[in-house]
């Protein structure tokens, strides 16, 4: 038993809404668990109850009614095939499954058309001209037969998403109307060459067979678009000749088009092996029709299968690029907190250095929790203009300032039932503090110019690179709103504090730069990792990134080398394992023995600096990396007690 809810009309279409214990309501509003847009339908407009298996429709008090089978309803208990209705949507109430068989094989067999065969064009169909069979058939038993069948597969394959569900119902309908033992369905790729996806049915349940399909037939059908039937396979020349064919002692058979938009997409294949069961042409003219009713079906529900697939490897292709790479103590306790916080709603801090990977630890956030599946937006505090942040944040009204020609959402309206993650929060301005402070209390705000409140459901997630605490003695931050935003306080550990996750990190970012690039992944070499490692990243895991991206565009060798990396990680002293290129030592020393004689020639941290044509923090960061700080105090103690003019930790 598997109860949904199938959408027949209305923004839904065609979508299925699963349903288990508990209730689910439909109506307008974003909140309630099936949301159609759509003005017919009332905010509220009524809840489907599941209860031990049973499951119950009721009117929430709706402006326009509930109707179940055509009939107003208050609450009715629903069976299967039940439609209900809500405005100009429907929904038909599904509970029980087809048993579905197993596909079975399909083998291609060469062989040729001869005279015996009987070639139709689907403009010759009689049931796909109602006007015609009205005027030239009879209403026999049988025309009311296939008229059945045809209706009740325009209704059936509309109904239908999976692929494979929908190909097998196909087949067994045409089995109820065609004296078919065995039939295939073959779809071909897009540029319409090779058949890339084929399903196989036999008329007895509970078989997969190995069908023969004549490969001429269905490349003839393909290509040109045309019908073929064959009476009497065994006395139609070549098709007589196919070994497969004969072995599987097949009488007749019938291969019609599926074409959709003028393109024909794949066909329709099917055979008998009983002399008393022959393929006729009332037969062709049905199975092409069922053909022309069913291939856009077809083809919906192929695209749709190939739409989930890539949306799967998308999703996994971004989860694996968003996510935080790293296995040390530090990193092991953010993931254990996050592990715990993801499924709360509760509102999350996260401080750390810029680099550390804030974002990512948010995107994880919302990964892991209910609300996975519902919008994650983003908002910069620091890069957005201050006259322009209350706008985007909260939208606006038509005509509430210059230049605002229509009403625009804001950021948080968009999220409504999502995540709304505010980076650089520290950023933020002393009056758009007191609005945020609002929607976190009341989860509510109004547009630039509106005087209506919006209610939005939204779970918050900050982050920032500032001391807030410092920022809140300084006067710059509200603490009221500080305590509202660290709920939950998390702090990323800077990559200095876990230079063991470097090589993981580093071999990461080969994989991803070398894709992203269009450049093969080289390893690193032994000297390179130590440099890595022995560096203390500045600019966290971001520097890191870059480092190895400009390492697999620049690098000429087959593996990252030393020399590949930014030069500030070779001014580094090598670690003791290492043995350093004679050039890099040589050239280190060179800087060294510069900067030494610029600064005692100058006694004045910023004239050596202009003496070497270079920026005083440029200098500041040579001196730190070539480790040259207290070397130069101690050699100009001896030559003025005061110090050095200008230098960091010297005197002033």
């Amino acid at each position: 038993m598997r109860p949904r809810l199938l959408v027949l009309s209305g923004p839904l279409k065609d979508s299925t809404i699963p349903l288990a214990e508990g209730e689910v309501t439909i109506g307008r509003e974003a909140s309630n668990g099936v949301a159609v847009i759509d003005p017919s339908v009332s905010r509220k407009h009524c809840a489907v109850l599941g209860r031990e298996g049973k499951f119950q429709v009721r009117d929430l008090d709706s402006r326009n009614g509930t109707l179940v089978n055509g009939a107003v309803v208050e609450e009715h208990w629903l069976q299967h095939g039940d439609e209900i209705g809500a405005g100009d949507t429907s929904f038909v109430f599904l509970l029980e499954d087809d048993d579905v068989a197993a596909p079975g094989r399909v083998e291609f067999e060469d062989g040729q058309r001869t005279a015996e065969t009987t070639v139709i064009h689907p403009r010759d169909v009689v049931y796909l001209q109602p006007d015609r069979l009205l005027r030239e058939l009879p209403a026999t038993s049988q025309v009311a037969r296939n008229l059945n069948a045809l209706l009740k597969i325009s209704r059936i394959v509309h109904a239908i998403r999976d692929l494979d569900e929908l190909q097998g119902q196909l087949l067994d309908l045409i089995f109820e109307v065609v004296p078919a033992g065995r039939g295939a369905i073959l779809l071909a790729d897009k540029e319409g060459h090779q058949f890339n996806s084929m399903f196989a049915r036999m008329r007895q349940a509970g078989q997969t067979p190995l069908v023969k399909v004549s490969r001429t037939v269905a490349r003839q059908v393909l290509e040109q678009g045309i019908a073929i039937l064959g009476t009497d396979v065994p006395k139609s020349g070549d098709l007589g000749q196919v070994e497969s064919l004969a072995a599987s002692q097949v009488h007749s058979l019938l291969c019609v088009p599926l074409t959709v938009f003028q393109r024909v997409i794949g066909c329709v294949y099917v055979d008998s092996n009983s002399p008393g069961n022959r393929l006729l042409e009332e037969h062709l003219q049905l199975v092409t029709a069922i053909a022309g009713i069913s291939a856009v079906a077809l083809e919906n529900a192929r695209r749709l299968q190939w739409l989930e697939q890539e949306n799967e490897r998308l999703t996994v292709e971004v989860s694996q690029e968003r996510s935080l790479v790293g296995e040390g103590p530090q990193m092991r306790e953010i993931y254990q907190f996050l592990k715990r916080v993801a499924p709360t709603e509760s509102t999350v801090l996260i401080e750390g250095e810029s680099g550390t990977g804030k974002e990512l630890a948010a995107r994880s956030l919302h990964r892991n929790s209910p609300r996975a599946n519902r919008p994650f937006v983003a908002i910069n505090c620091a890069a957005i203009p201050e006259t322009l942040l209350e706008s985007d944040l909260f939208g606006h009204e038509r005509g509430a300032f210059t230049g605002a020609s229509g009403m625009k959402k804001g950021r948080l309206e968009l999220a409504d039932s999502g995540v709304v993650f505010l980076d650089e929060i520290g950023e933020l301005a002393p009056a758009l503090q007191v609005k945020l402070l609002r929607v976190l209390q009341e989860r509510e705000f109004e547009r630039v110019g509106g005087t209506h409140p919006i209610k939005v459901d939204i779970r918050v997630i900050a982050a920032t690179n500032c001391d807030l605490e410092q920022a809140m003695r300084d006067g710059t931050f509200r603490k009221d709103l500080y305590y509202r935003l660290a709920v939950l306080k998390v702090t990323m550990p800077t990559l200095r504090e876990r230079h063991e996750d470097i090589p993981m990190l580093a071999r990461h970012f080969v994989q991803k730069h070398a894709k992203r690039c269009k450049v093969k992944p080289r390893p690193i070499s032994p000297e390179a990792l130590s440099c890595l490692v022995n560096y203390d990243w500045p600019g966290n895991v971001r520097e890191l990134e870059n480092a190895i991206e400009r390492a697999l565009v620049l690098g000429s060798s087959d593996m990252i080398l030393p020399e590949d990396l930014p030069e500030s990680l070779l001014e580094r002293t090598p670690p003791p394992e290492m043995t350093e290129a004679k050039y890099h030592a040589a050239l280190k020393e060179l800087k060294k023995q510069l900067i030494r004689d610029a600064v005692e020639q100058t006694q004045s941290y910023v004239d050596a600096a202009r003496i070497l044509g270079v920026h005083p923090n440029y200098l500041h960061r040579l001196i730190r990396n070539l480790e040259l700080k207290e070397s130069l105090k101690d050699a100009l103690r001896e030559v003025s007690p005061r110090g050095i003019s200008g230098m960091p930790g010297g005197n002033a």
